[in-house]
């Protein structure tokens, strides 16, 4: 099955999730085709209408070479060029998914005919989608203005293959689709990892017998915050048949405050999921050619920042900071329930470092994990003046890292609510109490990967266990 594009518009969130995530490939709409084949005709017309035309990458070099005035011989023979110069970063290779987010994103740019390219570059970059395995792109090292360092390891064997002409290097590796990839990616995977999480939250405040007043109806209008009150509604649907056997008294603060936090990750996935829609349909180009209106017959050509990102890191940033603090709600929960004269639970079953089913150093990793989400989810900013680079490329951009810190933060929020589940999981089995209907297939779930525990044996190998499959889930198509 294919993805047509007829517009940019379509390149959205759900395309990055057929495309990237389902192996889906692109088409390319005729009439998209159509209009790249008119833009590509005007813009050569621009081109040589004016003999003291600046275009930049096109009548100009690249970066500190802007200044230099090419001729029209200069000019053809650096067109044909391939854009292999700028291949320098290096490091462990972005998911395969993340690059065909990426060349998916590529294509906004392209389709209506913005970045002025042949159609036949086009097809051959959707194409890309269609032909196995593609080429590794480093998400280390990628410290430029914009993204020519990795969408030069991308696109450089295409562009020498296809033959690029006036201006079709650069619009290769200019832009930002790896931003719109990268904030598309974590977005989708927020979306499954927010869903987990409401499911553990839920199976603990079980575990705990914690009063279900703490996720009453009343309280969504009382706060006023509607994802806090989806956040609220989720606990109750999961919460629904829950034991009638309840505490007489509040739950630890841990309990009554997750909504309002899990709320907070309803937020960032929803700040997450409009940057990435924003950004998948932008057009990035620079130089952009808009095509003709009544005021400019041939197009204009406009040098312009549009391969910054501005929205895509601070999305990150915000997802980040909501799995840290989740794990800390999952550290302090595993301590209460671990806690029996607390949860109440059998006295010394789950406590005591010579009970056969002793559980209790488990919170001692989750605050380790605790650490790395907390140290991976500080803020990003744009890199200091130290990273400058080379003339005009004076400010560097800063997703790439805001992403590889969300990617941290979001394992070490896998690994916290592996260990909460497995000691939920314990707990109902020590007191032979079941999961409430919605959430028995997690309990299923997790006593597949971890049984309970009848004799003392290493966890740290079964938390491991539970977190890879909490990932796989996240990731699953």
């Amino acid at each position: 099955m294919a993805l047509t594009l007829v517009n940019r518009t379509d390149v959205t969130l759900d395309a990055v999730r057929r495309v990237a995530w389902g192996d889906e490939s692109v088409a390319l709409a005729p009439e998209a085709l159509e209009r790249m084949r008119a833009a590509r005709a005007t813009f050569l017309k621009l081109l040589d209408s004016d003999p003291n035309i600046v275009i930049y990458g096109v009548t100009s070099g690249y970066g500190q070479r802007a200044h230099v005035r090419f001729t029209p011989d200069e000019r053809r023979r650096h067109a044909a060029r391939p854009p292999r110069a700028a291949g320098v970063s290096f490091g462990d290779p972005l998911p395969e998914r993340v690059v065909r987010a990426i060349v998916l994103a590529r294509l906004a740019n392209f389709v209506e005919g913005h970045a002025a390219v042949r159609p036949e570059l086009a097809q051959a970059v959707a194409g890309m989608l269609d032909s196995g395995p593609l080429p590794q792109v480093p998400s280390l090292g990628n410290g430029g203005a914009g993204e020519v360092l990795p969408l030069s390891h991308l696109f450089a064997e295409l562009a020498e293959r296809v033959g690029p002409q006036e201006k079709e290097s650069l619009a290769l590796i200019n832009g930002s689709p790896v931003s719109a990839a990268l904030v598309a990616d974590a977005a989708l995977a927020a979306r499954a990892r927010v869903a987990l999480a409401h499911e553990v939250f839920a199976l603990s405040a079980e575990a705990f017998k914690a009063p279900l007043e703490a996720y009453a109806p009343a309280l969504d209008a009382l706060w006023g915050e509607p994802s806090e009150a989806e956040s609220l509604e989720r606990l109750r649907h999961l919460l629904e048949g829950a034991g009638g056997e309840r505490r007489s008294y509040q739950a630890p603060v841990s309990f009554r405050i997750v909504p309002r936090h899990l709320g907070r990750t309803i937020r960032a996935l929803r700040q997450a999921e409009t940057a990435a829609n924003v950004s998948l349909a932008s057009v990035t180009d620079n130089p952009v050619y808009v095509p003709p209106d009544p005021d400019h017959k041939l197009g204009q050509i406009l040098s312009n920042g549009g391969y910054q990102n501005a929205i895509a890191y601070p999305a990150l940033d915000e997802l980040a900071a909501s799995w840290a603090d989740l794990c800390l709600l999952a550290e302090r929960q595993t301590q209460k329930i671990l806690e029996g004269r607390v949860s109440h639970l059998p006295d010394g079953l789950m406590t005591r470092p010579n009970d056969d089913r002793y559980m209790g150093a488990l919170g001692m990793a989750l605050v380790g994990w605790g650490e790395q989400a907390r140290h991976a989810a500080q803020r990003t900013f744009l890199p200091g003046p130290e990273s400058g680079g080379f003339a005009q490329n004076d400010v560097a951009s800063p997703t790439f890292h805001a992403w590889r810190k969300e990617r941290d933060a979001a394992t070490a929020l896998e690994a916290c609510l592996s260990v909460l589940a497995i000691v939920a999981s314990q707990a109902l089995y020590v007191t032979e109490r079941p999961a409430p209907q919605r959430l028995a297939s997690l309990l299923a779930e997790i006593r597949a990967v971890v049984p309970p525990l009848e004799r003392v044996r290493m966890l740290g190998p079964d938390c491991e266990r539970l977190a890879e499959a909490f990932a796989r889930r996240v990731f699953a198509v």
